[in-house]
């Protein structure tokens, strides 16, 4: 199996929030590290950066249907892979536990390891984040 197949096999796990399925995509020691003091990891009083196999599965599994509740949509707009790196960009919709909107892009760089994912390093519009998460005065030029 490709380095893209692999990571668009992860996206169909993650879509299913089922810890089993999700769990079998990453190493043990598997990171994903989002920027610090993103929307998302500040409303639900979580980490940036989730360490271990355990800690992303909890996220993926649990934590994100309590935060992004229904309608969520994502919108692929790239795929790269090369070796065992492989980058996807999106656009993710959808809509909030607090009834607001949320649409923003990301980019995603995805690290394999032996058919598995060791890294991702996960980039996102944050101030827009923040604007949809808290309000327009939570961010601040």
């Amino acid at each position: 199996m490709s380095s893209r197949e692999i990571v668009e096999n992860a996206w169909k796990a993650f879509a299913s929030h089922e810890a089993d399925r999700i769990a079998a995509v990453f190493t043990e020691d598997a990171e994903w590290l989002a920027p610090p003091g993103n929307a998302t990891a500040v409303a639900l009083g979580g980490p940036a950066h989730l360490v271990g196999r355990t800690a992303i599965v909890q996220f993926l599994a649990e934590d994100f249907t309590k935060f992004f509740v229904s309608d969520v949509t994502v919108t692929f707009t790239g795929f790269h892979a090369d070796g065992d790196r492989v980058v996807v960009e999106e656009t993710m919709t959808a809509t909030l536990a607090n009834g607001n909107h949320y649409a923003n892009d990301y980019c995603f760089v995805f690290e394999l390891r032996d058919g598995l994912i060791r890294r991702v390093r996960e980039y996102l519009d944050t101030a827009r984040g923040h604007r949809m998460v808290f309000g327009e005065a939570a961010v601040t030029t």
